[in-house]
């Protein structure tokens, strides 16, 4: 694996534990629609980032 695309695997690897740290921080009870769609739209990020990193390869 060449130089970029490690940096681009390290990359991911940091976005994906702070969408974990973020999903396990949240309270379902007080938990409203904005904070959903925030994580929605990080795994969308994250599912773009992982396709690019495909195809590069």
């Amino acid at each position: 694996m060449e130089k970029r695309q490690s940096g681009q695997v390290d990359e991911l690897k940091n976005r994906l534990h702070q969408f974990l740290e973020k999903l396990e921080s949240i309270e379902p009870e007080t938990t409203d629609i904005d904070e959903i769609d925030q994580l929605i739209r990080l795994i969308d990020e994250l599912e773009e980032q992982m396709n690019k990193i495909k195809k590069d390869q």
